[in-house]
């Protein structure tokens, strides 16, 4: 039996969360957070909206599934974002101890590679996930803006 709750399965659910950003008029990223194959977390990017420069999707769905789960650490998750997280979002990845982070396209200006090298030492790391597809929407979006 062929399995569903495939990475592409998730990243497609990430991607409509970022739709959901570019509706609002904010950057549009999207993520969700899975334990043992449920959704525990949606979230996507509230910047303009909340006026707050921290509520990117990624701190959005960490904040989520530490509430769903009543601990601040996030083993066994997985994060599955359309873009590579910032400097920021990966230090937080860092200290909620997350398991494992998708993403799909890769921010050469702003991503945590570039500036941090890696994750949490346990934290596996899958990039380039329906990578067209994310690039896609934010190229739209940006695009939108000039």
């Amino acid at each position: 039996m062929e399995n569903l709750f495939t990475d592409d399965y998730y990243m497609r659910i990430a991607l409509n969360e970022a739709r959901n950003a570019f509706e609002r008029d904010e950057i549009p990223v999207g993520a969700i957070i899975v334990s043992n194959n449920k959704i525990i977390a949606k979230a996507h990017n509230l910047t303009e909206t909340l006026t707050d420069v921290t509520a990117h999707a990624e701190m959005q769905a960490i904040t989520s599934a530490a509430n769903y789960l009543g601990g601040k650490y996030l083993q066994n998750c997985t994060l599955y974002v359309t873009l590579e997280p910032c400097i920021m979002c990966g230090g937080a990845l860092y200290w909620s101890q997350i398991s494992k982070v998708v993403y799909g396209a890769s921010d050469d200006k702003r991503g945590f590679k570039n500036k941090l090298g890696n994750l949490h030492p346990k934290t596996e790391i899958i990039s380039g996930i329906l990578e067209d597809e994310c690039s896609l929407l934010m190229k739209e979006f940006f695009l939108s803006k000039r």
